[in-house]
């Protein structure tokens, strides 16, 4: 089970400070947002860049944007490790899939609340990663959508079924409440961010995430 803490709710004016407290987390989450794909600005390449050094993690970047063929080089250029791109936001999934991961990088789809599972029937055996989204896209601190534990479930089931490397994701209103219930039901990451940098102690709360998903 790993956890992936959002930079997104994160403090930058002490970013060095915040990765350097969740260091023991397996990835870090970068949620890039456009302003047309969802209603949310954050960041682009160069972010990415200069985060770089300051962690060995895996970089689980989100991309949140339309047209994401356009950029995904760059994000990989930047120190990308894992690249996910939205289903709903290009219309050639399974090439782009296929460019993804011909980077070096490996490649993840994300479907939003509305988007079902069943989509990714056509493309399931070439992604690394099936991020689910509990909440719509956008902004942090959304409340987690319930239909989200039987996607879960279900995107467990197919990627068992046609590719099972493929680690389940899911991004969105996630913590202790629903940690274990998202684990059973087949998730592998868990995308938390006020859970934990929202807490007095992020690398406290971190571990206690741990605990309570051994």
């Amino acid at each position: 089970m790993k956890i992936a803490p959002s930079l997104l709710s994160a403090d930058f004016a002490r970013i060095a400070e915040q990765i350097a407290e969740v260091r023991d987390a397996a990835y870090l989450h970068l949620d890039v947002m456009d302003g047309r794909f969802v209603p949310n600005i954050t960041w682009g390449p160069k972010i990415v860049a200069d985060l770089r050094p300051l962690s060995k993690q895996t970089f689980d970047c989100h991309l949140m944007i339309v047209e994401p063929e356009r950029y995904v080089d760059e994000f990989r250029a930047a120190g990308a490790d894992v690249i996910t791109f939205h289903l709903e936001a290009t219309c050639h999934a399974q090439r782009l899939l296929a460019h993804v991961r011909s980077t070096g990088a490996r490649a993840g789809i994300a479907i939003c609340p509305q988007t079902p599972v069943a989509m990714l029937a056509d493309v399931v055996e070439d992604c690394d990663l099936i991020l689910v989204m509990s909440v719509n896209p956008g902004f942090a601190g959304q409340a987690f959508v319930p239909r989200s534990f039987e996607k879960v479930r279900q995107a467990r089931a197919l990627a068992d079924e046609r590719n099972p490397r493929c680690e389940i994701e899911v991004d969105g209103g996630i913590g202790e409440a629903n940690a274990r219930e998202l684990r059973d039901a087949g998730a592998d990451v868990l995308v938390m961010g006020k859970s934990i940098f929202g807490a007095p102690d992020p690398g406290a709360a971190l571990r206690d995430l741990h605990a309570l998903l051994k």
